[in-house]
């Protein structure tokens, strides 16, 4: 199911990136479409790089981008700006699932 959710993922950060590039009502938003389609598509491909030796921190890593992403693309689509308060915590989990990854590495 990695694999799965990995592949939607990259899907969506493709179609968030197309739109952003090409029909985004203003600048802002456009960014915030950019950034949270860089970040969910480079998760998406770590976590389907990693799944096989690192099961958790992808899992980690797929639920942090999701998290950072979905609340840049809400902001993006018109939802409150509070959210932003929110995508942090998708950042945090990114952090923790490449810490979790290094270490898991580490012990080899």
């Amino acid at each position: 199911m990695i694999g799965f959710f990995a592949a939607i993922s990259a899907a969506v950060a493709v179609a968030a990136g197309a739109f952003g590039a090409h029909a985004a009502p203003g600048q802002q938003e456009a960014e915030w479409l950019r950034t949270g389609g860089l970040y969910q598509l480079l998760h998406a491909v770590a976590a389907l790089a990693i799944m096989g030796v690192a099961r958790g921190p992808a899992i980690l890593l797929l639920l942090g981008s999701a998290v950072f992403a979905i609340t840049l693309y809400a902001m993006a689509f018109g939802a409150p700006r509070w959210l932003g308060a929110v995508t942090p915590i998708g950042g945090t989990l990114l952090i923790g699932g490449w810490l979790w990854a290094g270490w898991i590495y580490y012990r080899g």
